[in-house]
């Protein structure tokens, strides 16, 4: 499978270190982290998407997302077309966005949900929005329920799915069930470590029981890329991004 890594890992690195990062561990691509203290930004020239575009593609690199932090089911305004544009000129598959709605009670459709359904609508069709299963929606019965209003309110849409695979797990959902749950609209597979005798607490490689294997036999026959998520930004416990790479390596290995 592709090994992709997040540039959430190695958050205010330049280009340059992470070109030479993903080169030196047969990284095909990557997730790139949209802020303001980062290289890709939505402030970016006209000049500056193509130099930034040409060098990745150069490096022989794709783009899997854009990882924004928009809410699809927020109520306040959100940047999401300013987010595609960038996508767009920089050739990135689309852009990650989170669900960021409010707890719900119900099964029901929530406010939060039809106000994604109307940004959804109004998108590019050509525009490819990422869901991750995160906050509100982490579980993937949850993201599939909202897929699935989707698919009958908004014809022609572009939406797929960003799979964070431990978020999943830490709902109580194995690796074959969220795979099945979440398959129709699949794009990429999100992996981490984390401890769930720690509130399933983000660990170093060799020291947690994400059970890896199980994802690896429920992905069997397929070539989903698999994107490392290393959240040094907001654990900066974690080892670095550069000392996880080779454990990556070895814990992808078939047992």
């Amino acid at each position: 499978m592709p090994i992709a890594f997040a540039t959430l890992g190695c958050h205010g690195a330049p280009l340059d270190e992470v070109l030479k990062l993903a080169k030196g561990n047969d990284v095909s691509g990557l997730e790139l982290r949209t802020a303001p203290d980062e290289f890709t930004h939505v402030g970016l020239s006209a000049a500056e998407r193509r130099e930034l575009r040409t060098r990745i593609e150069d490096a022989g690199l794709e783009i899997l997302a854009l990882s924004s932090y928009v809410r699809l089911c927020a109520v306040e305004e959100q940047p999401l077309e300013a987010h595609l544009e960038l996508a767009a000129d920089l050739g990135a598959r689309g852009v990650r966005v989170f669900p960021g709605d409010d707890a719900g009670t119900t099964d029901a459709p929530s406010p939060g949900e039809f106000r994604a359904l109307d940004r959804i609508a109004t998108a590019p069709k050509d525009a490819r929005i990422l869901l991750e299963t995160h906050d509100s929606h982490s579980a993937g019965r949850k993201m599939a329920a909202l897929l699935t209003l989707v698919d009958a309110n908004v014809a022609g849409h572009n939406v797929r799915v960003i799979w964070d695979s431990a978020h999943t797990w830490s709902h109580g959902e194995t690796p074959a069930e969220a795979f099945a749950l979440l398959r129709p609209w699949l794009e990429f597979v999100q992996i981490k470590q984390s401890d769930s005798a720690q509130k399933y607490r983000p660990v170093a490689i060799e020291d947690g029981d994400f059970p890896i294997q199980d994802l690896l036999k429920a992905l069997e026959g397929t070539d989903y890329p698999l994107s490392l998520e290393w959240e040094t930004k907001w654990h900066p416990h974690l080892p670095s991004l550069e000392e996880t790479l080779p454990a990556v390596a070895r814990w992808l290995t078939p047992q």
